[in-house]
């Protein structure tokens, strides 16, 4: 595989997994209704876990425009490559959204709440108000993007590659499932413009029955956030490794 195809696969397999997981929970007569937030940050975490072991080997799994730029900020990534990484995460997880739908389907049909069929694909804040729902993803970010940082510093990644994939599957599925559990109340924790975005896009253009709009006033906290919160992360790690 290309890193462009690792990342698009893995993006995919990303939103698959943990939009499934909400859908699993949400949706009207599945196996898992209303299972709660518990199994929603552990779907979350394992499926970040799913889409390094597929993508880590070849491109780093960054699975997250979030993280391609905060690596490229803090100089361990290459600019010329950020548009390609991020064309393929949106990709990605246009193509996982898809897939969800696809999946569930007929749950789709039976739910009635416009509501949870639109969390199946992006979030929403708890409370509307947008500069604490941009806070909330900044410092969520941060968090992912100051700890990847920090494990690589030291010296747990010997000579592998920069990227979620050289940090090992399960110390990237710990890290997000505490930011879930601790962080994700206020906003559901995108941390990740693609995994908001792309799925975001799916929802306005596939024929789900008694759908809710896209809130697209909205939308732009899921992707200023995490782009805000990992360049934070960078220039504060960069700023601690050079004092």
């Amino acid at each position: 595989m290309s890193p462009f195809i690792a990342e698009v696969i893995g993006t995919a397999a990303l939103i698959l997994l943990g939009n499934g997981v909400v859908a699993n929970v949400v949706l009207k007569d599945t196996k898992g209704n209303n299972g709660g937030w518990i199994v929603i940050t552990t779907g979350w975490a394992l499926a970040v876990f799913t889409g390094v072991i597929i993508a880590g080997d070849v491109s780093g799994a960054h699975l997250n425009p979030a993280v391609t730029l905060g690596l490229a900020f803090s100089g361990q990534f290459p600019w010329e490559n950020v548009p390609s990484y991020i064309a393929a995460e949106l990709i990605g997880a246009m193509i996982g959204a898809f897939l969800v739908w696809i999946f569930y389907r007929d749950h789709f049909n039976r739910t009635d709440d416009p509501g949870a069929k639109q969390a199946c694909f992006c979030t929403a804040p708890a409370i509307d108000n947008k500069v604490n729902n941009l806070i909330s993803e900044i410092i969520g970010t941060f968090v992912l993007l100051f700890v990847i940082f920090n494990i690589k510093g030291n010296g747990t990644l010997n000579d592998t590659p920069v990227g979620l994939g050289s940090l090992g599957a399960i110390p990237v599925a710990f890290l997000i499932w505490v930011i879930g559990l601790a962080l994700g109340g206020t906003t559901g924790y995108a941390i990740n413009p693609a995994r908001d975005l792309g799925p975001r896009i799916i929802h306005a253009l596939i024929p789900l029955k008694n759908k809710a709009g896209n809130n697209w006033s909205y939308s732009w906290v899921p992707v200023a956030g995490p782009i805000i919160g990992a360049a934070i992360a960078a220039l504060l790690y960069c700023f601690l490794q050079n004092a």
